[in-house]
């Protein structure tokens, strides 16, 4: 069972997409945590998705892969973002 995602860190990667991709008019409140980020929803397109992901690695030290099936899911939403980062920045219990 998946830990839940912390409110913090919804609201953190909602700021960071309005400052990554300059979304000036829109506030985190604006952001839908469950709505899509592409096509319908948010409307992003490649390059949008190319900059998210630069600023997510600058700022979270996560890594992620163009190639990887999982990245296209993991940039569904918001909440699947934070469960990304999340999963990649929590302790590892060994």
């Amino acid at each position: 069972m998946a830990t839940p995602v912390p409110q913090e860190l919804v609201l953190e990667i909602k700021q960071l997409l309005i400052e990554a991709l300059n979304l000036e008019d829109m506030t985190p409140d604006d952001i839908d945590a469950e709505q899509a980020l592409f096509v319908d929803g948010l409307g992003l397109d490649s390059i949008d998705a190319l900059e998210l992901g630069l600023a997510l690695q600058k700022k979270f030290g996560i890594s992620l892969s163009a190639e990887s099936e999982n990245t296209k899911k993991h940039f569904a939403s918001v909440n699947a973002l934070a469960e990304l980062v999340s999963s990649q920045r929590a302790p590892a219990s060994a």
